[in-house]
């Protein structure tokens, strides 16, 4: 999830941990908060900042990269077994 105030290279580390480690498929969606109870939104993640999260991802190795304002973790996941 972004758009709770992280930069864009903890991002880029993040996508780097998780190859390291053996992730192959990475999710990356919008921040929706969900009730008045819960975190406020910082930012909503421009469409264009999506697209070049997918495309970082697939350079660095994932096999697939979801990446849009409302992807969740299981977006799509019958594409990739």
């Amino acid at each position: 999830m972004v758009g709770l105030g992280e930069a864009k290279e903890e991002v880029l580390q993040v996508m780097d941990d998780l190859r390291a480690h053996g992730c192959d498929v990475m999710t990356i969606g919008q921040y929706l908060q969900p009730t008045p109870m819960h975190l406020a939104v910082a930012e909503f993640v421009h469409p264009e900042v999506f697209a070049m999260y997918k495309e970082e991802g697939l350079s660095r190795g994932f096999d697939f990269v979801e990446s849009g304002p409302l992807v969740r973790s299981s977006y799509h996941a019958e594409r990739h077994l």
